[in-house]
């Protein structure tokens, strides 16, 4: 009898601890969050103060077609987004593909869509009217500058992003690294904020070089009309996926296909179009998946091994 009762006692708290593990389980993987307001969060890719502006006219626009408050703020970086939707503090981040990858790594966030950019045609670096949904990082140097090569960057000044920025960081950081240039130990990296910022310390002569995405001269060429001539590029690496609209891991199925419909609507009219060239030089967005970002990890790896060694 004690022994069937202990077998009872044992059995029951083995159901209770199921359960549990099978209501937590269910609670951490659930997506039934449907934002009352949303918070949308922007990494600047120029000066934030110009960016935060420029964004404002998105969230009325967001909010019409969502019918709900929409709330747009700045971040200092991508890391500082990551950790707010981590936090449940934003429901929406534009992030780049590392921004991406290392939120959801951490089930803070999964792709929603991807942006799509016109092209480059180099030499010259100007626009092109195709559309595609990669780009590329360049190094660029001033043209009167002695360094013509990738080779002799070894001891020079270089502007960079945040460790986190595909083009502003990983992308040339790694490509270099399998050349056999170590930039981390053998450059001095100057982190600035925003591209634009990267190309007026090379045209102001403040660093040698500098990390930035292909075409990013062109954002600073209204107010530097030259800028394409004096500034040059000498490096471009390989492709790399798009800038996402990441949602938090939790928001529902329902509200994602909303929101998505929304950012894509926004995109294909002529007012939208014109706010989101203006914020990103974002031309539209599309569908995308998580296995599209799988370069972005390899290249991840790969940046993370050189600081190992």
């Amino acid at each position: 009898m004690k022994k069937f009762k202990k077998l009872l006692v044992t059995t029951a708290a083995l159901v209770v601890t199921l359960a549990l593990t099978a209501c937590g389980k269910s609670s951490s993987n659930s997506k039934s969050y449907t934002p009352k307001k949303l918070v949308v969060q922007f990494v600047p890719s120029l000066a934030a103060n110009k960016l935060e502006s420029r964004a404002k006219p998105l969230a009325k626009m967001l909010s019409s077609r969502l019918g709900i408050p929409v709330q747009v703020t700045m971040s200092t970086d991508y890391n500082t987004v990551v950790e707010a939707m981590k936090s449940k503090k934003v429901d929406v981040g534009f992030l780049p593909p590392d921004g991406y990858v290392l939120a959801h790594k951490q089930n803070a966030a999964d792709v929603l869509l991807q942006a799509e950019r016109y092209g480059i045609k180099q030499p010259g670096g100007e626009m092109t009217k195709q559309l595609v949904r990669s780009y590329r990082a360049e190094i660029i140097v001033k043209k009167s500058s002695k360094i013509k090569s990738w080779k002799d960057l070894k001891g020079k000044s270089i502007s960079v992003q945040n460790p986190t920025s595909s083009a502003g960081y990983v992308f040339p950081v790694a490509e270099l690294k399998q050349k056999g240039l170590d930039v981390v130990k053998d450059a001095k990296l100057v982190t600035v904020t925003g591209h634009d910022q990267a190309v007026l310390n090379v045209l102001n002569g403040d660093t040698d070089a500098a990390f930035v995405f292909e075409g990013a001269r062109n954002i600073v060429k209204a107010d530097k009309p030259n800028i394409m001539k004096l500034v040059v590029p000498i490096y471009f690496t390989k492709p790399i996926p798009n800038d996402t609209i990441s949602v938090r891991s939790d928001m529902s199925t329902k509200f994602r296909n909303k929101l998505a419909k929304a950012f894509i609507a926004i995109g294909k009219s002529k007012t939208g179009k014109r706010v989101i060239e203006s914020v990103y030089s974002h031309e539209g967005y599309v569908h995308a998946k998580d296995s599209d970002f799988n370069i972005v990890r390899r290249y991840d790896k790969m940046v993370q091994s050189a600081k190992t060694k």
